[in-house]
């Protein structure tokens, strides 16, 4: 199985909004490792994030900058850019444009299905670029 190519896929269907087709790719126990506040770490769960995302962010596309495979796992690193129109975690739409980098982890299981994922994204400077955090310096 090629899991570069799938990882590839998964980001092609969340960027053209088809988060049925993107959780079509996910095991029936699909785990989240990655924290999504209010929301259950499985497939309903993520695909319910994926859902919150392209309704505050309708432009939104992650593009994998590299994916590497080692086994069962493959990694990006991806640059997610976007523009906020709607409601994001209690933030009203700003109309301001994100850039922000991220770390996806996904393991498959051999039926070629996400079976896990991990993942860290730059929460901090995501808000940041909506106004929701000053910039600033390190304290």
């Amino acid at each position: 199985m090629d899991h570069a190519a799938a990882m590839r896929r998964i980001y092609e269907l969340i960027n053209s909004g088809d988060i049925d087709g993107f959780g079509a790719l996910l095991a029936d126990d699909f785990v989240e490792h990655e924290d999504l506040p209010g929301l259950s770490p499985d497939r309903d769960g993520v695909m319910a994030f994926f859902r919150m995302l392209r309704a505050a962010f309708p432009d939104m596309q992650m593009n994998p900058d590299d994916v590497l495979v080692d086994g069962d796992k493959a990694v990006a690193r991806a640059t997610t850019t976007g523009t906020q129109q709607g409601e994001f975690m209690g933030i009203p739409a700003t109309g301001r444009r994100i850039d922000v980098q991220l770390i996806d982890i996904m393991r498959f299981g051999a039926d070629g299905r996400v079976a896990e994922h991990w993942g860290v994204f730059d929460a901090l400077g995501m808000m940041q670029q909506l106004g929701a955090i000053p910039d600033g310096p390190p304290a």
